[in-house]
């Protein structure tokens, strides 16, 4: 099958597009950009996500207009890369995430997790004239799981390996872990969310620059800075990082509030932004290894990087400064561009959707049993 898969992620940049053709195992990708988000539109998004003002209309209006941007920009990824749109099979959508809520909220006597992505893939299906698999999380959900992360199908699918013990790291706004026991089947796989990722650095980058950047390149302001011990020790007290797996976050955790509070609390501790940029980068590194250590059978033998993160070359410093003798690499060295990986993950969810496959990772989610996620639109 040639299938499309579609993402756009927790920092909403923009959206990410991928073709690939798959054949049982073997996947090859024919197509990768990212399409920016325009400034007034991620502003947009960004307001349902955190504003206490936003209203109804707005989020029902998003919903189109997302997907008609996701639509368009499959459109053009294929222009570009002179890939006939009737070639392609399926589209996999995640969507984007404007609230999810694996924690739960009381209903009467019960508690009801939830979740929401826009994007709308009846638009994406009738525009395209392809049929779409969209909204993966719910049913997961519906089963006791906290909906994510559902990337670890994925990470099973590509990179298992007989005689390797291997973790799939991906550092997005948030950063999760896959861990793949050397000849492991799905059951074996141990998946979460092991804390903020980019979102923290992006968020601080954005404060200290009046939003004129939008993320520390190659690390290169972390770089200048020193990491202040006390301040690290502080962050990684927060609460999520000592809760046993299955287990998620997101922005209501890690985002614009949060990083409005910190940037506040320490420049009341006169830290120099570069040291600000540097601890915060040492939080998310060693966050991870800390999770590794933690919560893992055993700490990997290769580390697979994927997601921006895994070009923050500083970043990547420090958390093989944590590991030791771990093998780090690019899943570029494996053949799925860093970049392009999440965009790939749902087309290959898309792919096991459409074929009955179960397509999460129970050990991932929590789910009570192994289900196919997504809602089927049809062109």
């Amino acid at each position: 099958m040639r299938i499309a898969g579609l993402m756009s992620g927790t920092s909403a940049d923009g959206v990410d597009v991928a073709v690939i053709d798959i054949k049982k195992d073997n996947v090859r990708v024919l197509g990768f950009e990212t399409f920016e988000y325009p400034k007034e539109l991620r502003k947009n998004i960004l307001d349902l996500c955190y504003g206490k003002t936003c209203k109804v209309e707005d989020i029902c209006h998003l919903n189109f207009v997302l997907g008609e941007v996701f639509t368009e920009s499959v459109i053009t990824l294929c222009q570009k890369n002179r890939i006939k749109l009737s070639t392609i099979d399926l589209i996999g959508s995640h969507g984007q995430t404007i609230y999810h809520n694996p924690k739960g909220k009381l209903f009467g006597k019960k508690v009801i997790r939830s979740t929401l992505q826009i994007a709308e893939p009846s638009i994406i299906a009738y525009r395209t004239g392809i049929t779409t698999v969209a909204d993966f999380r719910p049913k997961d959900m519906a089963a006791g799981g906290q909906g994510a992360p559902l990337v670890p199908f994925a990470d099973f699918f590509l990179f298992r390996d007989k005689k390797l013990n291997r973790a799939v790291q991906n550092i997005g706004g948030i950063a999760n872990v896959t861990y793949l026991p050397a000849n492991c089947k799905t059951e074996n796989v141990i998946a979460f969310d092991t804390g903020p990722g980019n979102m923290i650095i992006d968020g601080m980058i954005s404060i200290i620059s009046k939003g004129r950047k939008k993320f520390d390149r190659n690390g290169s302001f972390a770089e200048k800075g020193r990491v202040d011990k006390n301040t690290l020790d502080a962050l990684l007290k927060h609460p999520f990082l000592k809760i046993r797996p299955p287990k998620s976050t997101g922005r209501e955790d890690f985002g614009s509030r949060y990083c409005k509070y910190l940037y506040d609390k320490l420049i009341k501790k006169r830290l120099l932004p570069e040291n600000i940029i540097a601890t915060v980068t040492a939080f998310t590194a060693v966050s991870i290894a800390r999770a590794y250590k933690r919560f893992l059978p055993k700490i990997p033998d290769e580390v697979i990087l994927c997601g921006g993160g895994a070009r923050n070359k500083i970043l990547i410093k420090m958390l093989e400064q944590q590991l030791g003798q771990t093998k780090f690499l690019l899943s570029d060295e494996l053949g799925i561009s860093s970049d392009a990986k999440e965009a790939v993950s749902f087309a290959i969810l898309a792919y096991a959707a459409v074929n009955g496959i179960a397509n999460n990772i129970t050990g991932a989610t929590g789910a009570q049993k192994p289900l196919v996620l997504g809602k089927i639109a049809l062109p």
